[in-house]
């Protein structure tokens, strides 16, 4: 698998997750991957386990002077960008009135203007490339909610509204725009969910029971929506931006009214 050699791919919210799914993609493709994220510790873990082909990068992709810092040393590294992936992401509880305003802020921040200021500071490195593809992961959430996630449905939905706008923006530059919306996958933030919400059951039961509420019966896995990642950043959907991929085991297919039996 070399779909991505010689390419230069920047991901942040890398060490965890779906993010680090994403990196372990591009990596077997062949590229080398500059992996943006906050924790130290999980950067660490990752740096060691791909030392090769991964350089870290320790920021908050709430801060503009660390993004930009961020594309230029992957510019310098590897003479320019081709692919962009924003995975950094956060998930808080709460409806309008019970979510405090700095929780709002922190949530909107993070999952939005993370990908806002990673894509002002990325484009200009694509730009020498002739082009290059930026793919955001956002959720399903950006169509339908669920209860006391405002500020989260908030954000992703802004993130759906962003890369549209990208994509408009930057055809001209031959970038790619798109976003990726999966619905429960298991990662790290999902089983924190879990372990909030589980009540007496155990956290396992709780995601069993999550992943009977998509039709095909379970929850998704990391690399699943990586390789939908991969697949929107290679050279095969070159004529594919603005778009929304749901990656949803058919949740949102789904009527909650069902006929008798």
């Amino acid at each position: 698998m070399n779909d991505f050699c010689g390419k230069s791919v920047v991901v942040t919210g890398a060490s965890m997750g779906m993010g680090r799914a994403c990196v372990e993609r591009f990596v077997r493709g062949g590229a080398q991957v500059l992996a943006i994220a906050s924790d130290a510790a999980s950067l660490r873990q990752l740096q060691e386990d791909i030392p090769a082909s991964v350089r870290g990068f320790l920021a908050d992709v709430r801060h503009t002077a660390a993004m930009e810092e961020a594309m230029a040393q992957a510019a310098r590294a590897w003479g320019g960008i081709d692919v962009l992936v924003c995975s950094a992401g956060i998930q808080r509880y709460g409806t309008v009135v019970d979510t405090p305003e700095a929780t709002w802020d922190e949530v909107i921040d993070v999952n939005l203007k993370g990908v806002f200021l990673a894509a002002k500071h990325a484009i200009p490195w694509m730009k020498p490339r002739a082009g290059g593809a930026i793919v955001a992961i956002s959720s399903v959430q950006a169509f339908a909610s669920q209860t006391q996630v405002a500020a989260y449905t908030a954000s992703k939905g802004g993130i759906n509204a962003l890369v549209r706008a990208m994509a408009l923006d930057h055809a001209p530059d031959n970038i790619t725009v798109n976003t990726v919306c999966p619905a429960s996958v298991d990662t790290p933030m999902l089983r924190w969910a879990a372990d909030i919400h589980k009540g007496t059951a155990s956290s396992e039961a709780t995601l069993a029971a999550w992943g009977k509420g998509h039709p095909l019966g379970r929850v998704g896995h990391a690399w699943e929506i990586a390789e939908a990642v991969a697949f929107l950043a290679g050279s095969n959907a070159r004529f594919i931006t603005g778009t929304e991929l749901k990656i949803d085991g058919g949740v949102l297919s789904k009527l909650g009214i069902a006929l008798p039996e």
